[in-house]
């Protein structure tokens, strides 16, 4: 099992809330997000500890191919890495945005598309995040509104509560507002059109610029219900709460041992600490999890045995 150096992002949005919850020594302010596991380029997460140190999450895909991310993941997405793990705390409103579905991202030179997931954490009293039309428009009032800064008008407002989850398919119009700790689970992805930035200006005084049209290209016009997932919040059994092609993804929270068995699951296991403290053995290791952590099991992984009080997300592909 691997635990990697975190990416720490300092940001012009970002808080002070990820360097406690990770019990990090480290005292960067304005830190919006943190990359727990990430194969991107130039922001490979680094192995923190044990034979493998130092090496790079893309190096380990190279060298264990399927043994780390299973044989069907591996014939899949070769040796990137396919998912994307963060923890982001916005002392701002993040932009309004929208990611293109991989066919979508295909027809316009991109290389995929992004589907993503929220686990909201301890958030400041108050704090909203947009996500998903609540009313019905067209690409062309799409536009009218974002020219006439009315765009939010348009969009689904949600109170954040701790172990609120919210699932953000491809195409879904989505923000992450004030106040805001979510953990973060998405595709390797950097595709991201930006819609509507408040107006705000930069340290030079421009404005960020607006991504309209591949926008607009993008967008699920679709209007749904409810855009919380909603889901039984009970303790010492994994209750699912995203499944799609990218990841599946369980809460976990235990207040007694558990044993897991992944031995016919043909992927690798992402864990992430969101409360509490506990221990984890695999493969003749055991090592601390804790609150603020993150774990890659690799997919050769079988029984693990977690131990104490702690809360969990757990995904694979």
């Amino acid at each position: 099992m691997y635990k990697f150096e975190p990416l720490l992002k300092q940001t012009l949005w970002g808080g002070d809330k990820i360097i406690p919850f990770k019990n990090l020594k480290d005292q960067l302010e304005n830190v919006g997000e943190s990359w727990e596991i990430s194969g991107v380029n130039n922001n490979e997460t680094i192995v923190a500890e044990g034979p493998d140190k130092g090496k790079s999450l893309n190096e380990l895909v190279r060298e264990q191919k399927g043994q780390l991310v299973g044989e069907d993941n591996y014939q899949r997405f070769g040796d990137e890495f396919p998912l994307l793990i963060k923890f982001i705390d916005a002392r701002q409103d993040l932009s309004i945005q929208v990611h293109p579905t991989d066919e979508i991202a295909h027809r316009q030179g991109k290389s995929r598309g992004k589907t993503e997931m929220w686990y909201a954490l301890e958030s400041t009293p108050g704090a909203q995040l947009y996500n998903g039309l609540k009313q019905q428009i067209t690409p062309d009032q799409y536009k009218q509104m974002v020219a006439n800064d009315t765009i939010t008008d348009a969009l689904a407002r949600y109170e954040v509560s701790e172990g609120d989850v919210f699932f953000i398919p491809a195409g879904r119009i989505h923000a992450i507002g004030a106040g805001c700790f979510v953990a973060e689970i998405q595709q390797t992805s950097d595709v991201t059109y930006r819609i509507y930035d408040f107006k705000r200006k930069d340290k030079n005084g421009n404005y960020r610029e607006l991504h309209t049209e591949l926008a607009a290209e993008s967008i699920d016009y679709t209007v749904l219900p409810n855009y919380r997932t909603e889901y039984e919040r009970t303790k010492n059994v994994g209750v699912q709460v995203a499944t799609c092609p990218y990841f599946t993804t369980a809460v976990y929270d235990l207040t007694e041992p558990m044993t897991l068995d992944y031995s016919e699951l043909d992927s690798f296991v992402i864990l992430i600490a969101v409360k509490g403290e506990g221990t984890i053995k695999a493969d003749g290791e055991a090592t601390t999890f804790r609150m603020g952590d993150t774990i890659l099991l690799p997919a050769t992984t079988g029984e693990v045995k977690i131990e104490g009080e702690v809360k969990f997300l757990e995904t694979f592909v």
